[in-house]
Order: structure tokens, then sequence, then C-alpha cells
């Protein structure tokens, strides 16, 4: 697969999402581009935005296993993972809903953190262990997660370990006015929407390897790797907000998030070589839940966008060298 018939995939891949979804360009996007590079990804807003609903209308626009977990208090590690049956007396591996190459885990934040460690496994490893026995996941395989900011009771906070799983967190934006009168005219009306599947598994295993083949000149590499170092308030890059705010600055996985997601961003714009503005572009997305701030920051009303923000402005990108 080359780079333009992979722009002309990702195009097709969300006109085909464009007929159920109104607007949310950048949202479709950053969701893909997560895809894009096999990681998982966390979508935060309040109820109503559509969250599930483009999830779902993503694994119906591709033509590969999708399964969905509706995450509550009372669910169990069995719920996700699948269990052992006895079966002609032996005992033989039922598979859950994490086995399949796209899952929905909605409302992940209000499973006890015994579940949540349950998916933890599979998250970062793409295996589960069961009874002594590892089985493996599909591949490729992706977690695209939902949570609710607003309504905290019964919730269990997802700890920073599960947190730094999750390639990218997304925040989902409330529509506009003229994309809520589409909205309202689509969802009001007497009429469905059948969405094509695009993309089988080998085609997108194909876009997948071509993301991690795009080159990466050590310049911009360096630049990713200054972007995470000044994250930490201990550093001597670090910038005024990082020193006050931040407690414990991103992890090595933010660099990859960011240059990963970089990479396919390149080839979305039809090119194949890794800039500094790719990586600009991704910084929010692969580093917001990254971020642990202090409890000085809640106060102030200071957010981690604002000190990347902060950090983007102190460090610009490197003018490539001939």
């Amino acid at each position: 697969m080359n780079p333009e018939t992979f722009a002309q995939n990702v195009e097709a891949i969300e006109a085909e999402i464009g007929k159920v979804i109104v607007g949310q360009h950048d949202l479709v996007r950053a969701v893909l581009l997560g895809l894009l590079c096999e990681g998982h990804v966390l979508l935060e807003g309040v109820p109503g935005l559509g969250k599930t609903l483009l999830l779902r209308t993503l694994g119906e626009a591709l033509s590969v296993e999708f399964g969905r977990v509706q995450f509550t208090p009372d669910l169990m590690p069995a719920d996700i993972v699948g269990t052992n049956v006895l079966r002609e007396g032996e005992f033989r591996f039922h598979e859950g809903p994490i086995f399949a190459n796209v899952v929905l885990a909605d409302e992940v934040n209000r499973a006890t953190p015994k579940t949540q460690s349950a998916l933890l496994e599979a998250m970062q490893e793409r295996r589960v262990t069961l009874g002594g026995t590892t089985h493996p996941l599909p591949r490729p395989f992706f977690v695209m997660a939902t949570q609710n900011p607003l309504e905290m009771e019964g919730t269990y906070p997802l700890p920073e370990a599960q947190l730094d799983r999750f390639l990218f967190k997304i925040l989902v934006p409330f529509p506009s006015t003229d994309d809520m009168v589409g909205i309202l005219q689509r969802t009001t009306a007497d009429e469905s929407v059948e969405v094509s599947a695009l993309a089988d598994d080998q085609v997108l295993k194909e876009m997948l390897g071509l993301v991690r083949q795009v080159p990466a000149a050590t310049h911009v590499l360096r630049y990713a790797s200054t972007l995470i170092t000044a994250t930490h308030p201990g550093h001597d890059s670090a910038t005024p907000l990082v020193r006050r705010y931040v407690r414990f600055g991103a992890s090595p996985r933010g660099a990859q998030a960011v240059v990963l997601g970089g990479k396919a961003r390149a080839l979305i714009d039809g090119r194949l070589n890794l800039s500094g503005e790719d990586v600009r572009e991704i910084a929010k997305l692969a580093l917001r839940h990254r971020l642990v701030l202090g409890y000085e920051a809640a106060a102030d009303g200071v957010i981690s966008d604002s000190i990347i923000d902060e950090l983007l402005e102190a460090n610009p990108a490197p003018i490539p060298t001939n």
C-alpha cells in the first residue's frame, strides 16, 4: 500500500462515518489516528454527545469483528475476558467480548478496580490469562473507551497506570448550532442510514504497517523527546506551569504516542516523513492524560491543555537542516 491509497482509504472511512455523525471532523480524525497506530483511545465528554454512536459507527465502517462491553459496578472480570466452562467432562475456554478487533468499553470508569485490571492486561499485552493459561487476542486489537467527566457518584477513576495505556485521550466537544440542526434533522426523521464496511482486517493491517514504516529524522525524534522531558517538574527545561502544577510528567509511552500519531497524521496528509509540526499537532492528544497534576492545579483552574500550550510555545518546532 502506498501513501496515496492510505489517504484515500482514510477519506472514504471518514465520509462513511459522516453519514451518521454530523460535523465533529476533528473528533473523527483523532479517533482514526489512534486506530491507525493500533493504540487505545479514551473519549471523555458529557452524556448525549454521540461518543458511543461514533465508535459503533466506526466498527460498522470496518469489516472487522466488533465487541462492546457496558461497564457497570457489578461487572466482573470474567464478563470481559471470558471463563472456563465445563463441557463433556473437561473445562473449555469460553471467550469474552474482549476477543474482537475493535472493542467498545462504554463508561469504563464505572467498573471496579478489579475489573479494570482485567482490561489492563488485555490493553497492554494484547492477551488474557485465565487459570494459568494465556490466550492471545486477535490482531489488530483496539480498545475504544468512553467516560463521563461529570457524574462521579458510583464511578472508579482510572489509575494513572491504566490511563498511560491509552494512546490518546480525546475531549468530545459540544456541537455547533449548525451541527445541532443537522443532528435534529437526522435523528427526528423516519429514516435510517446504512453504513458500508470499507476495510477488512487485511487492509487495516497494511495501513497499520505503513504507519510504522514512515521515516523519522533524528532531529524530529529529539524534538519529541524534548517535549516529554519538559513535562517533568525537576528537569531544567520545565516551564513555569510545569514546575508549579505538575507532580509527575509524561512517561516514554507519551513520546511513543506523539511519534506514532505524528506518522499517521503525515500519511493522511500524503507525506512519507514525520515533521515537527506533526508532533505538535498530536501533543495534546498524547500528553493531556499523562500529566499528573497537583491539587493546586484544581484550585487555580489549571488544566493539562494549558500546560501543554505553554510547553509548545516554549519549544518551537525544529527547522530541518540539509
